[in-house]
């Protein structure tokens, strides 16, 4: 009996025993390390970054030189100045005056005659035209420079004075902006300057190709 009770009370404790060290595993089990927390915190030494000041100057007002050919009164140089307006980064309004001097027409050469005066021949034009930079992007120069430059479209209207008279004229042209400071441009342009004009006879349509390059500067 004695003995029966002595096991009993020995399995009761072993039972205990194995219950209390599960418990003890429990709570005094070691927690993860957190994922915040470091073994080791190196020191990192920061260095002062200086941002690079940014113009944010929208006009550029500038001059212009090239070549323009006028339909049946041949090609000859043109000068001009520009005024551009920066609406947006990629939007702006852009405004030319330019001035050339014809030479004679076909038909003058081919009969021999002058039909203009000399003051007829001078063309002074005045447009406005809304300008988009359709591919902006960036030309290198060696590891350490890089330019800005833009790829953009202009479509307007003006007034064209030719021949002693003024002629409504739609413009349209592609040009090439290259900004080799925050504050100068270099810009090369083609457009066409077409209007009505019955100087022969007969209205019909003309198309004037104009060629420049010219400098402009931001203000």
């Amino acid at each position: 009996m004695d003995c029966g009770r002595r096991q009993f009370f020995l399995g009761q404790f072993i039972v205990t025993l194995a219950i209390c060290m599960v418990f003890i595993t429990q709570t005094c089990a070691v927690e993860p390390m957190k994922a915040e927390e470091q073994v080791f915190k190196p020191e990192v030494q920061r260095k002062d970054v200086r941002i690079a000041g940014i113009d944010s100057e929208t006009f550029e007002i500038g001059y212009y030189t090239g070549t323009m050919s006028v339909e049946d009164f041949g090609a000859n140089s043109v000068q001009g100045i520009l005024l551009a307006f920066h609406l947006t980064e990629d939007v702006f309004l852009m405004s030319t005056m330019g001035k050339t001097t014809t030479s004679k027409s076909s038909q003058e050469e081919y009969s021999g005659s002058d039909i203009f005066t000399q003051s007829d021949r001078d063309l002074t034009y005045y447009n406005i035209m809304l300008g988009y930079n359709l591919l902006p992007g960036e030309v290198f120069w060696g590891n350490d420079m890089a330019f800005n430059t833009d790829l953009y479209l202009t479509v307007g209207s003006g007034i064209t004075e030719f021949g002693g008279d003024e002629h409504s004229t739609f413009v349209y042209g592609v040009g090439y902006r290259f900004i080799g400071a925050d504050w100068l441009s270099v810009h090369i342009d083609m457009r066409n300057h077409t209007f009505q004009h019955d100087y022969f006879a007969r209205e019909r349509k003309v198309n004037n190709l104009e060629f420049t390059i010219g400098m402009a500067i931001f203000f």
